[in-house]
């Protein structure tokens, strides 16, 4: 068995001098690490995650409406309407009624007095004393009398505050020359601001409705109500406006609260000629407020008896998500004898 113990010993000199050669090798600053052979593991599988749609963005809380003081009937009184009879002029109507023919022209936006027809509805304006004052005759007319709805508020980022809303033409004439009247009221009900503006159509029908746009550039940062009231508006002369338009065709690309890029077809379904052909594209939230609205000329803005033109427009919301978009068109006719 020396043999064996002989083997036993060398075996045992020779790791002890292994050992010694590791402490050596440390001693000198050279360290060796054993890296373990790793397996390869693939990586896991890419996932889409389809982007969100955007952040609401919270709108201010619409501050209560406050109405309009009710008018004394003896102070603001129905217009005057008249009636042109075949054979009638300016200059009869007005000596009719004591008024001029000048305030005639301006009341009813009458440039050429010769466009008159039978049938047209006239407001006659409150005679004029000599010493420039009403004569005591008539009182001044009021706008006829019109509601508002779907009001919606949207501060800009430089301080101003656009007022959107439509009217409603409550009364049973066809109106035109529609301006609407915005007032911000404090806890007092003290006036902070006020502005008004021109709806976007130009002939509201009875029951019908028309969008407005109103823009208080220096707005107060806070305010407790409002009123919305009727600035002017008077019955129409229809012979002027062309209104066997249609809009049909019509599509929308864009986001909820971005952009929209609408398109559309005006087409001409009356026996005329149609002029100065323009569209009006409203936005509507889900509680169904305006939140934009414009106005736009269409590829073309005459249009043959039987064509169409098409029209591309960017419609910007205040505020959305944009639920509906509503587009109608416009237009006007060659004044007669032309």
């Amino acid at each position: 068995m020396n043999w064996l113990s002989t083997i036993a010993s060398k075996v045992a000199v020779t790791a002890i001098a292994a050992l010694a050669a590791l402490f050596a090798l440390s001693a000198c600053g050279q360290v060796i690490t054993l890296i373990p052979t790793t397996t390869p593991v693939p990586e896991a599988a890419a996932t889409l995650v389809p982007p969100t749609g955007p952040t609401a963005v919270p709108t201010a809380t619409p501050a209560p409406y406050t109405p309009p003081p009710t008018p004394t009937p003896t102070d603001t009184p129905t217009p005057t309407i008249y009636t042109v009879v075949t054979g009638d002029n300016l200059g009869r109507i007005a000596t009719l009624f004591g008024v001029s023919v000048a305030a005639i022209q301006e009341r009813n936006n009458i440039s050429d007095p010769r466009t008159l027809q039978p049938g047209q509805q006239l407001v006659i304006p409150s005679p004029v004393s000599t010493d420039g004052g009403p004569a005591g005759v008539r009182p001044t007319p009021t706008p006829i009398a019109f509601s508002h709805q779907r009001v919606h508020f949207s501060f800009t980022p430089l301080g101003g505050l656009w007022v959107l809303g439509e009217v409603e033409n409550t009364s049973a004439f066809m109106l035109e020359q529609v301006r609407v009247g915005v007032k911000l009221l404090d806890a007092q009900r003290q006036i902070l601001a006020e502005d008004n503006g021109m709806v976007l159509l130009n002939l509201v029908e009875p029951g019908g409705v028309a969008p407005f746009a109103i823009l208080f550039e220096e707005a107060p940062k806070e305010f407790a109500s409002y009123i919305i009231f009727p600035v002017s508006g008077v019955p129409a002369y229809e012979g002027g406006y062309y209104r066997e338009l249609a809009v049909d065709e019509l599509t929308s690309e864009g986001e909820s609260y971005s952009a929209y890029t609408v398109r559309g077809t005006v087409r001409n379904i009356g026996q005329e000629e149609a002029l100065e052909v323009q569209v009006i594209l409203t936005a509507y939230d889900p509680l169904d407020r305006v939140i934009a609205t414009r106005r736009i000329a269409p590829d073309h803005n005459v249009v043959a008896a039987g064509g169409a033109t098409t029209f591309t427009a960017i419609l910007v919301p205040f505020g959305g998500p944009v639920e509906r978009i509503h587009a109608a068109a416009q237009g006007r006719r060659y004044p007669a004898g032309n």
